[in-house]
């Protein structure tokens, strides 16, 4: 059980960039620029790729330890929320995106709250139906993601 929750573990955190090639997709969608394939993993380039994945398992681990109590690892995704996207787009730290994104948490409470509670409905159904259904509403969390940054926060392309 242990090896097996390590390879999961490993797995996530490896996979964790590809969220970040959802919001380049979007982000040239909405640019109207045509997206390519290779968009998808902006996430691996350089050596960003090291702050995405260090910033994966300091969220991964503070999830897990508070996941049994629900209501913390709830508010933990809330809080975190838009941490990925601004080091994505705006080249943040991690803890300066995180003062930003707990500050935006704080003026847009309920807004945040209903859209991750919808988004995690949307992934819950998906997985329900058979796994097969979660390949086609995974990008959606990342779409609500996007565009609650996009609406938040303003930033000059």
């Amino acid at each position: 059980y242990q090896n097996f929750s390590l390879w999961i573990m490993g797995t996530t955190i490896f996979l964790y960039p590809l969220n970040l090639g959802f919001f380049q997709i979007y982000r040239k969608m909405d640019t109207g620029e045509k997206p390519e394939l290779s968009d998808l993993f902006a996430g691996y380039n350089g050596l960003n790729f090291f702050r995405y994945v260090s910033y994966y398992i300091f969220w991964y681990f503070i999830y897990r330890f508070t996941f049994p109590t629900i209501i913390l690892a709830v508010a933990w995704v809330c809080i975190t929320l838009f941490v990925a996207p601004m080091m994505f787009f705006m080249n943040k730290t991690i803890f300066e995106s995180l003062s930003l994104s707990f500050k935006a948490m704080k003026v847009y409470f309920l807004e945040i709250l209903v859209c991750v509670m919808v988004a995690i409905i949307f992934k819950y159904i998906g997985f329900a139906l058979f796994f097969i259904g979660g390949l086609f509403t995974f990008p959606f969390w990342n779409a609500v993601i996007y565009s609650l940054y996009k609406t938040i926060f303003s930033e000059k392309m």
